[in-house]
């Protein structure tokens, strides 16, 4: 079934490729049709001339060589009830997205769109700092943390590192999409791909609770036989783990000891080379040669980080430990999935602005990761990603700073209040599905924002007859 549902998908893609170049040749007047017969006669048979204007119409519709609808709209910032009622969104989204492992993006857009003021694309660069702020901040409380059911870190490094180089790299891929991609072409993505994930978090979210009724049922009926207080242990890591596997401390007895430096040195090492690229692709021109060579070199760095994490779990030598007693070594084709999912979820954050934990958190469900583990490993890979989006749009004054920096505070303390209260909720209920639900919640909320948004302008700007195709990059005015 899920190799169908790719060659499906390439079909369709092959089909938008044709339309596009058919439109492209219509365009240019190339459309003609060439046979040779008898002695070597040429006979052309050409298009009539109502087909070549429809076609005409297609093309001018989606590409104008000097086309560029895009004019950045940034309000005042002045103290009034835009502001307070943007705010109190905004805490609430980086509080909730921080738990789910999300980043909040897709309320922080609206908010910053009907409310605030903001034109679409400088409301996704202040998003992307409002969810660095938020995740810089979550994972300053994680790092302390202990895994719910393993004597290791609550953030799987090995996993971190295996997925945040091909997010980067997808990061700076979206960050070019955002200038090129029209806004209807950006609003039909988002409502595909968010409703799918939301309902795909949904039903894991209740997969767990119905394992944690059963766990909690257990422990009732011991505790009628011993009389003694029940404690809430979180799910076992898989399906093949122990069922009373014993719960260790949440917090690490030393930071410096939970903290896995190595890893955490490499994707360092990846943000810095990245940032050192992307600071000296600003001093080039657009499309030049320079710029591109540039684009080109985050590659080689990205890729060759995810290959010596890759090698190392298909060897065995290093495993993804939040997987518990299911562990097994990796195959080749399942690190393909996971750093097309990377680059996926890069695309995804850099284009829409949000956080890659739109993709990530559902993946790292999917793989049998708890909860707990899942939102604080998607958050410190965002952490990097969302703050490498902050240092691009800055770099093409996408965002006003006084705003970016009001805003980052109050994602920053909003993060910490959502993940301390949650984790006391998750304690007292004993549901660490609580965190799944969530997810699931804030994705599909920001389907309906986004969506409705997205919809909104498209209606806009087609009753005032604006540009609606694709924008010219190399001729991208910020």
């Amino acid at each position: 079934m899920g190799r169908r549902t790719w060659q499906w998908h390439a079909i369709a893609a092959l089909g938008v490729a044709c339309a596009a170049a058919a439109a492209v040749a219509a365009d240019r007047g190339a459309f003609s049709v060439t046979s040779a017969a008898g002695g070597g006669a040429a006979a052309v048979v050409a298009a009539t001339p109502e087909e070549v204007g429809i076609l005409r119409k297609v093309a001018n519709f989606l590409w104008q060589t000097d086309g560029n609808s895009y004019h950045h709209v940034w309000p005042e910032m002045e103290l009034g009830w835009q502001i307070v009622l943007g705010s109190l969104i905004g805490f609430f989204g980086a509080a909730f997205g921080s738990v789910g492992g999300v980043g909040g993006g897709g309320i922080f857009v609206p908010m910053l769109t009907l409310i605030i003021g903001f034109d679409p694309k400088s409301s996704t660069a202040i998003s992307k700092c409002m969810i660095m702020g938020a995740a810089v901040s979550t994972v300053y409380y994680n790092l302390k943390l202990k895994h719910p059911t393993l004597d290791m870190p609550v953030i799987d490094y090995d996993l971190a590192l295996l997925i945040q180089p091909m997010l980067m790299l997808g990061i700076s891929i979206g960050v070019i999409f955002n200038v090129l991609f029209p806004d209807w072409l950006v609003t039909v993505l988002l409502i595909i791909l968010f409703l799918g994930t939301s309902t795909k978090a949904f039903l894991k979210g209740v997969e767990t609770w119905k394992k944690e009724t059963i766990i909690k049922r257990e422990a009732a009926k011991r505790l009628e036989q011993t009389s003694e207080e029940p404690e809430y242990a979180p799910l076992p890591t898989g399906p093949g783990a122990v069922a009373d596997a014993k719960r260790p401390s949440d917090e690490a007895a030393s930071l410096m000891k939970n903290i896995y430096w190595k890893e955490f040195g490499l994707l360092a090492f990846v943000w810095m080379a990245f940032l050192v690229l992307q600071v000296t692709k600003n001093y080039t021109a657009t499309c030049s040669s320079w710029y591109w060579i540039l684009n080109l070199l985050q590659i080689p760095v990205s890729v060759g980080v995810t290959m010596y994490e890759a090698l190392g779990l298909m060897s065995g030598k290093r495993v993804l430990s939040s997987k518990g007693n299911e562990q097994t070594t990796l195959k080749f084709h399942q690190l393909c999935i996971y750093c097309f999912f990377g680059i996926t979820a890069g695309v995804v954050g850099g284009l829409l602005g949000l956080g890659g934990g739109f993709i990530m958190g559902p993946l790292f469900l999917e793989l049998g990761i708890p909860p707990q583990v899942s939102s604080a490993t998607a958050t410190f890979a965002m952490m990097f990603s969302s703050s490498m989006s902050v240092v691009e749009y800055y770099l093409l004054n996408r965002f006003p700073v006084p705003y970016a920096l009001y805003f980052v505070i109050v994602a920053f303390i909003a993060a910490i209040i959502g993940q301390h209260v949650v984790r006391r909720l998750i304690n007292w209920l004993g549901r660490a599905s609580l965190i799944i639900f969530i997810l699931a919640f804030m994705i599909f909320v920001s389907a309906i924002s986004l969506g409705g948004v997205g919809i909104s302008n498209m209606i806009h700007k087609i009753n005032q007859h604006e540009y609606m195709g694709f924008e010219n990059l190399c001729k991208y005015d910020a």
